[in-house]
C-alpha cells in the first residue's frame, strides 16, 4: 500500500462541518431557493439537492441538503454524516418511510430511497470514487460502511407543476 492512500484526508472539525451544514440550509431557506441547488458541472463534480424525507418518529416533513449525481434516472447520494460515526438522520428517516421528495435546480421530483446492494453499490462507489479520489480515506474513517443511497423516480406521485 503506497504512502498517499494510507493518508488520512484532512477533515475540518465536527463544529465547522455543522456550522456549514446550518449556514447552507439558511442560504436556501432566506433566498427562497435560488441558492444553495446546484446540477453536477460534469462527470468530475457532484451537484446538490434538497431531500425531504418523513421523520421516522415524529412524523414531521425534514429537509437536508446532499450531494448527488444522476444514474439514469436515479439521483444517487452517500449516508455518511460528514465522515463522523453514525447514520445520519435522513437516511435512517428515509429507511422507515423510503417515499420522499428531491427538490434539484431544475424541479422537483418524488422520489423513493433504498441502499444500492452487491454489484450496484460497487459500481456507484466506483462512480463516486471518479468524483472524490479520498473517498476510500474518508469512508475508512467510519466504523461501519457508507451506504450508497439511490433515489428513484416514484411512478405513484403526480407530476411536478412547477
Amino acid at each position: 500500500m503506497s504512502s498517499a492512500s494510507r493518508r488520512q484526508p484532512w477533515l475540518p472539525p465536527r463544529w465547522f462541518i455543522h456550522l456549514a451544514w446550518h449556514t447552507h440550509r439558511a442560504l436556501y431557506r432566506v433566498s427562497g431557493g435560488r441558492v444553495g441547488l446546484w446540477p453536477p458541472k460534469d462527470r468530475e463534480h457532484w451537484g446538490t439537492l434538497r431531500l425531504t424525507t418523513i421523520g421516522r418518529r415524529t412524523g414531521r416533513e425534514r429537509g437536508v441538503m446532499l450531494g448527488y449525481f444522476e444514474d439514469g434516472p436515479n439521483l444517487v447520494t452517500l449516508a455518511m454524516n460528514g465522515w463522523g460515526e453514525g447514520e445520519p438522520a435522513w437516511w435512517l428517516n428515509l429507511r422507515a418511510h423510503p417515499e420522499a421528495t428531491a427538490e434539484l435546480k431544475g424541479g422537483t421530483r418524488a422520489v423513493r430511497g433504498r441502499a444500492a446492494a452487491g454489484d450496484e453499490r460497487a459500481r456507484l462507489w466506483d462512480r463516486w470514487r471518479e468524483i472524490d479520489r479520498d473517498l476510500d480515506a474518508f469512508a475508512a474513517r467510519r466504523s461501519t460502511e457508507t451506504a450508497v443511497v439511490v433515489l428513484e423516480p416514484r411512478t405513484d406521485a403526480a407530476p411536478d407543476v412547477r
